[in-house]
């Protein structure tokens, strides 16, 4: 029986082959689709992204180490009937050892021009499926009311003590794919 995360909750995943699903519904009548896109972000010690290669998004959809691979991109949510809206697939024997801790964030593209907001989405969660019995594990629903965020870190794999956990974050933040860009990267810009 898959575990119910609260906001903050920790669990030790003790499994190595996961998939991470996104899922969301717009709101119908804001006269848009919405487009939300899932990110992973691979980060070091101290909490800096590795390379460009480690940010797995739509446009680069495997790591350097092979051990993320993101789905691909679900440009209207219309796609997943009640399902995940997008999900990212995890090796976690195959994670590089720089890499201390996984972020997982959606942001909604052009949100600006398409007047957005994570206010207007609901039934957003995260889970944790165990790929090799195809089990959800842990599901974190997210139910605060993000009226005026446009990006939200939804949870975190990390390492302690050479095991991985999970904790559900649900921090929400005004912002697009390129802010979790800067706040997290360590050379030079993006383009």
């Amino acid at each position: 029986m898959a575990i119910n995360l609260q906001k903050g909750q920790k669990i030790d995943i003790g499994l190595s082959k996961i998939t991470v699903g996104l899922g969301w519904d717009p709101n119908e009548g804001t006269g848009h689709d919405f487009d939300l896109d899932a990110s992973a972000i691979m980060i070091n010690q101290s909490r800096k992204l590795i390379s460009e290669q480690h940010f797995v998004f739509y446009n680069n959809l495997k790591s350097p180490d092979g051990s993320l691979e993101h789905t691909g991109d679900d440009p209207d949510g219309k796609s997943s009937d009640g399902d995940d809206d997008e999900a990212i697939k995890i090796d976690l024997n195959k994670v590089s050892s720089d890499v201390q801790e996984i972020l997982f964030v959606v942001t909604i593209e052009d949100f600006q021009a398409r007047r957005q907001n994570f206010g207007q989405v609901r039934n957003s969660y995260i889970r944790i499926v165990d790929d090799l019995q195809s089990v959800e594990i842990a599901k974190y629903e997210l139910d605060e009311d993000f009226s005026i965020e446009t990006g939200v870190e939804f949870g975190r794999l990390y390492k302690r003590n050479g095991q991985w956990k999970f904790e559900a974050s649900g921090i929400g933040y005004q912002a697009d794919l390129g802010f979790f860009l800067e706040k997290y990267f360590t050379g030079k810009i993006i383009k």
